[in-house]
């Protein structure tokens, strides 16, 4: 693995439309059975424009960010050894039927420990008027050989 990646930030996504089907799938496929994530009126009730995702729905936009790490050659990840270490969420409100959103990822540090190598980073997800919505943070191991 290239330890020269940390710091790198890639482009940002092509905007994520968030569907309201989607969500109820997400929600369906994670047990999340709060009210707010299936039903409109319910989640209009509670003060939002549409159905709510669940709190680590973010992952479905920070798949394409990590897709990006992952395809550039010479971040030199080997796909086949990787395994997800770690992952977090702090968000600012929840993500909403209807939100258009954009992720950034950054690179946050890269270090080798007992022959694996470590990589975290960090993908900022941003509505369309450029508000943050939610930091999705990560680390993946890439398993020595």
């Amino acid at each position: 693995m290239n330890p020269e990646i940390q710091g790198r930030q890639y482009p940002p996504t092509p905007p994520y439309l968030v569907g309201r089907e989607k969500v109820r799938e997400f929600a369906r496929a994670v047990q999340a059975t709060h009210p707010h994530h299936f039903d409109v009126e319910a989640a209009r009730a509670a003060g939002h424009a549409d159905v709510i995702a669940p709190p680590t729905f973010p992952i479905v936009i920070q798949e394409l960010t990590l897709r990006q790490l992952l395809d550039d050659e010479t971040a030199g990840v080997d796909f086949s050894r990787v395994v997800h270490g770690d992952q977090r969420f702090t968000a600012t409100r929840p993500i909403v039927a209807g939100d258009e959103l954009t992720a950034q990822l950054t690179v946050t540090s890269v270090k080798s420990l007992a022959g694996n190598d470590m990589v975290a980073s960090e993908s900022v997800i941003t509505d369309a008027s450029g508000e943050h919505v939610v930091t999705a943070t990560s680390s993946l191991v890439v398993r020595g050989e």
